[in-house]
């Protein structure tokens, strides 16, 4: 409390209020790897899980959906309570609830117990993700500094779900499938401790209160919408269990957007969409989701359950692929100020539907370097090569009092994105293979992904080139 009674120059000495900026970044960037490590890292460790605690498909499924529906719908509210109550005070508690649910999955007892402990898990990376890109781009002044600072968030971010095959297979054969979930434990601690001494809070709030109607009806419409698309799968697209909860989502997110229009202090600002580099970027985000959040799981099963691999040697072959997606989105900053965000975003779209393309034509017996490695290098240099001038032009035309919420809106995009394209592509895989678990019929259901996958990405360039800005990086982050 001392130093809130020293003269005002003495509280803005840079010790205290201006951290370095690459520590303000490498912090944000753990926070961010920790969430994208936990959407994959469970993937390899899915056989292991099974077993130890008895759970049919279904119960699988939802060990991926549970965590991904809470993520993407908490995410929105996550971003605007950093606007308003704080940034680092967010980071601190989505950090705090992720570690304490990791920590509770690792030491579950029943499949209940760990599902449980996956939702808050989802919950917490909620709270702390749109923080982890808000201190970024508010730590870093607008231009290409901010444009390299969001290509390490953007590579450490791809690089954790790229990495959590490798992770996932080490920990599940050297240790169990618990440590998964344990290992965020000792690395979320660390984190939380150099948060809270190195971070300096920082808000937006101008007084202004939670849109708490606009906060129930959002998320509970984005949750409902990732339930029912998370039922797809086992149910199918016309029944019930599906259409109920999607109808019952569209119907919240469009009272949600009623309420935003008529609010005074509008949880999300309607006014942001009309942006075209919010809004183009955000539709481009959704559609490059849709597909590359489905390539780990597809490519870790195909490697295990067609070709043979053991969880490590599925963790191993997608690490040249890992690497792919960091030197994607370091490369992606030269090449804007080169020839601007427009083109590198569709760029790596393209080098991306190549490697989809690739992988489509698997084969049961396929051989390591040309059914994996060189397809999904291609795959992940292409994301990494996208996502630095998305995420740059998804958060360069907002006002700083919004820059939280719009980091959510990246953050939503992409989640949720992930989460139908993952729902619909186990659904095509599954009536491609017709409930055969021969080698032959799951490689023809993961060729369908990837077919699948190619075309969504074919749409995903083309709308990019006809609506993402023109303008330069340097002007947009």
């Amino acid at each position: 409390m001392a130093h809130m009674l020293e003269t005002p120059d003495t509280t803005r000495a840079p010790a205290r209020t201006a951290p370095p900026v690459w520590l303000v970044v490498a912090l944000a960037c753990a926070g961010q790897f920790l969430v994208v490590l936990d959407i994959s890292v469970v993937n390899v460790a899915l056989p292991s899980l099974r077993r130890g605690l008895a759970l049919d498909e279904q119960g699988l499924q939802w060990v991926v959906n549970a965590y991904s529906i809470a993520f993407a719908g908490f995410m929105l509210l996550g971003g605007r309570a950093g606007d308003l109550y704080g940034r680092k005070r967010m980071f601190l508690v989505g950090l705090g609830l992720f570690t304490l649910a990791s920590l509770a999955g690792g030491l579950a007892q029943e499949g209940w117990q760990l599902l449980v402990a996956r939702a808050v898990q989802g919950l917490g990376a909620a709270v702390l993700a749109p923080s982890t890109l808000t201190l970024v781009t508010s730590a870093v002044q607008e231009g290409a500094a901010r444009a390299r600072a969001i290509a390490t968030w953007t590579a450490v971010g791809a690089g954790g779900g790229a990495a959590g095959g490798f992770v996932g297979g080490v920990l599940v054969d050297a240790l169990s499938w618990r440590w998964v979930l344990l290992i965020n434990v000792p690395v979320g601690a660390v984190v939380l401790a150099g948060a809270a001494r190195w971070l300096t809070e920082s808000r937006a709030g101008d007084g202004r209160r939670l849109d708490l109607p606009g906060a129930v009806l959002v998320t509970a419409g984005l949750a409902t919408l990732a339930y029912g698309i998370s039922q797809t799968e086992a149910a199918g697209w016309t029944a019930a269990a599906t259409v109920v909860p999607l109808c019952a989502g569209l119907a919240l997110v469009a009272l949600f957007l009623l309420v935003e229009a008529r609010a005074k202090a509008p949880l999300m600002p309607l006014g942001l969409l009309r942006l075209r580099s919010v809004a183009s970027a955000n539709v481009a985000m959704f559609l490059s989701g849709s597909a590359m959040f489905c390539m780990w799981f597809f490519m870790t099963l195909y490697a295990q359950n067609v070709l043979g691999y053991t969880p490590l040697e599925a963790g191993l072959a997608l690490v040249p692929s890992s690497l792919a997606v960091i030197v994607g989105s370091k490369v992606a900053p030269r090449l804007m100020r080169a020839t601007g965000p427009r083109a590198v975003a569709v760029l790596g779209t393209l080098v991306a539907l190549a490697g989809f393309a690739w992988q489509s034509t698997m084969t049961a017996d396929g051989d390591y370097l040309t059914a994996i490695m060189i397809p999904g290098v291609l795959m992940m240099l292409g994301a990494g090569l996208a996502g630095t001038p998305l995420a740059s032009l998804a958060t360069s035309g907002a006002a700083p009092g919004e820059a939280g919420l719009v980091s959510g809106l990246v953050n939503t995009s992409r989640t949720m994105g992930g989460s139908l394209g993952l729902a619909v592509m186990a659904t095509l895989a599954a009536a491609r293979t017709n409930g055969a678990d021969t080698p032959q019929a799951l490689t023809e259901g993961y060729a369908l992904v990837f077919t699948t996958g190619t075309a969504v990405l074919a749409v995903g360039a083309v709308l990019m080139w006809a609506w993402l800005p023109r303008t330069r990086a340097g002007r947009t982050g």
